[in-house]
């Protein structure tokens, strides 16, 4: 057992200071991810920086934009049942509910949820060379057993999967993500926050130093009428994602205004590419263009000797969870997809 300090912040400076002129310091909020991270000796720490009562972080707030203010210090359970986010966000609310159990998400905060690690087998094994966790050991899981590895922005470096699925959400409804640090405020999107691997795949996302998530801001849209979470797992609880997908849909006439499709569960981030949504954009929501989507989504996508499935799981995942989009009726427990 390694010895460390702790220290309580009240204000996000102060927060800031402890963390960012310390070069062993941590910030603790829910500790959900970081206390595991702790367990297996995966990093050293001499000073943990409780934040949870850092003062203006706690609430959801609607925001000058029209869309709501998440509270980095938030619990996920109280941001997926609170009635704003559920009535005008649904989609981040159904993604939040298919993480963890209802105790982790009881304690997990908004802002950790953006910075757990990944859970790859052998970035959790010291015992094991993995550019994440030791830069320039190597990666055991491209010729190891890599099942529920990432098929797509992959490098020779890594092939790690972010695990979040509050993210793929958050992904899809282009989010903001809202920052405190020695250098003043500022805000990423959140398709610039996390990385790709890389030739440095022990950087999860571009925070700096000291920077403390202080909220996330989501835009005014929210894709209320037509959305659709769609995780496919090993087992339908406590699982991570072997692929899933965020759908939000504007509809008119009877065509697709816009799409937002974002993939979990195959990369080093939320996947989402631009070109896919562009393409459907005007055209009839069908089983047929839905899968054109599919495949411009997935394109470039390298298996591996164990996860190959991947990719055809992928395409099928974007179909059936497109066509739920239509009806979010059909997300309710025994109902069927109309495809």
């Amino acid at each position: 057992m390694n010895n460390f300090s702790y220290v309580k912040a009240v204000q996000v400076q102060e927060a800031v200071e402890l963390t960012g002129k310390h070069d062993e310091s941590k910030i603790i909020a829910g500790g959900t991810n970081l206390i595991d991270l702790l367990k297996y000796n995966l990093f050293k720490v001499d000073r943990l920086v409780d934040v949870n009562h850092v003062l203006g972080l706690h609430t959801i707030i609607e925001n000058e934009e029209g869309g709501l203010k998440l509270g980095a210090l938030v619990t996920n359970a109280d941001t997926a049942y609170h009635p704003l986010v559920e009535k005008m966000y649904p989609l981040l609310s159904k993604a939040i509910l298919a993480g963890a159990s209802a105790q982790i998400r009881n304690m997990a905060t908004n802002g950790g949820n953006l910075l757990q690690r990944t859970r790859c087998y052998y970035f959790y094994d010291p015992h094991t060379p993995c550019n994440k966790r030791e830069p320039g050991s190597g990666c055991s899981a491209i010729g190891g057993y890599n099942r529920i590895m990432a098929i797509l922005g992959t490098s020779e470096n890594c092939i790690a999967v972010f695990p979040s699925d509050m993210c793929v959400a958050l992904a899809a409804l282009d989010a903001t993500v809202n920052i405190t640090g020695l250098q003043g405020t500022r805000s990423i999107a959140i398709a610039d926050f996390h990385r790709l691997p890389g030739d440095t795949p022990s950087l999860d996302n571009n925070l700096q130093k000291g920077d403390i998530i202080t909220s996330i801001d989501l835009p005014a849209k929210g894709f209320e009428r037509n959305y659709s979470y769609l995780k496919l797992r090993d087992r339908s609880s406590y699982a991570f994602a072997l692929v899933s997908v965020a759908t939000g849909l504007e509809m008119e006439s009877g065509r697709i205004k816009e799409a937002r499709i974002a993939l979990g569960g195959v990369a080093h981030k939320p996947w989402r590419v631009k070109a896919a949504e562009d393409f459907l954009s005007g055209k009839e929501a069908s089983t047929g263009n839905f899968a054109e989507a599919a495949e411009i989504i997935v394109a470039g996508a390298i298996p591996f000797e164990h996860n190959g499935f991947k990719i055809e799981l992928a395409k099928k995942a974007i179909i059936r969870n497109c066509m739920m989009a239509l009806n979010p009726e059909t997300q309710l427990p025994g109902a069927k997809p109309s495809l």
